[in-house]
């Protein structure tokens, strides 16, 4: 009998090691963690809307609002301290159940391969840790920009609309080019330690200037995507800007909570995309660190 045989089987065994199969095993710690965020995010949402109603009393000597969003600040403060200090250990235990797993399923796959593999397995718990919970963020303020907007008038929620179709449009067009570089650089990565034990300087030289090569397309790719989305969202910030100011008969809070809202929009719709980037470079390890089964 093999000695990963008579080892304690984890929470992991039988589990593809995937995010859906992180999900599975490590539910119960998740849904805490994601909980929390929803929380803390949809009082982000609400702050600017309760800053300009704030600022119109505050004008007419009324500390209603004022005193209300002063709690919502205190609240948010405690809400977001517990959610860091549950988030380090939830994620922490996941960590170290995935790599345990990576090891067992790897005993005939070359140390080099496994020691990138380990790293790669590592960007799966980060994402569900910080990519997945700033996604659902930007999708609550995104949502909730859009619905503040339409309240003041249609013509602002539009204008957010259309930048943001421009924005997933552009990354749609990008997503198979982000799949093959990102797929071309853990091929590399998989390399370095076999490479290093060479001790040969010229291999090593090589082996660099390629992972450097493979980095630089991949971030030529990017930059010229965000400029493009940027464009989009930062033409319907102006937009916005001009016709809160010249078609609407709305108060300075108005105006500050048109003008905020329409920037908090621009912000979370360019962490959408980032997201999906980070999803088709995880769809690329999920199927490089699965294949250590057919090895066995």
């Amino acid at each position: 009998m093999r000695p990963s045989a008579r080892r304690p089987a984890g929470r992991l065994a039988g589990r593809p090691l995937t995010l859906r199969g992180l999900l599975g095993a490590f539910w119960p710690q998740i849904s805490v963690t994601w909980g929390l965020t929803l929380a803390e995010v949809v009082m982000f949402a609400l702050i600017p809307l309760l800053i300009g109603i704030a600022i119109d009393g505050l004008l007419a000597a009324n500390f209603e609002a004022f005193i209300l969003l002063g709690a919502v600040l205190a609240a948010l403060v405690l809400l977001g301290t517990l959610r860091r200090v549950y988030d380090t250990r939830a994620y922490g235990l996941i960590r170290v159940e995935l790599g345990k797993e990576l090891a067992k399923r790897s005993e005939d796959i070359p140390v080099s391969r496994l020691n990138a593999r380990l790293g790669m397995g590592r960007e799966l718990v980060n994402f569900l840790e910080s990519d997945a919970p700033e996604s659902m963020t930007a999708v609550v303020r995104v949502l909730a920009a859009l619905v503040i907007l339409a309240g003041f008038h249609p013509g602002l929620a539009l204008a957010a609309m259309a930048a943001l179709t421009a924005t997933m449009l552009t990354y749609a067009l990008a997503h198979n080019s982000f799949f093959r570089l990102n797929a071309t650089l853990n091929a590399r990565a998989e390399q370095q330690v076999g490479v290093l034990e060479t001790r040969s300087g010229p291999k090593l030289g090589a082996h660099l200037l390629s992972l450097r090569k493979s980095e630089i397309r991949i971030s030529d790719t990017e930059g010229l995507i965000y400029g493009t989305i940027l464009t989009a969202l930062l033409g319907m910030e102006m937009f916005n800007l001009w016709f809160a100011t010249q078609s609407l008969g709305v108060t300075a809070g108005g105006v500050f909570s048109i003008v905020t809202y329409s920037w908090d929009f621009v912000e979370s719709a360019l962490i959408l995309p980032m997201t999906l980037q980070t999803l088709s470079r995880l769809s690329e390890i999920t199927i490089r660190i699965n294949q250590m089964e057919a090895a066995e």
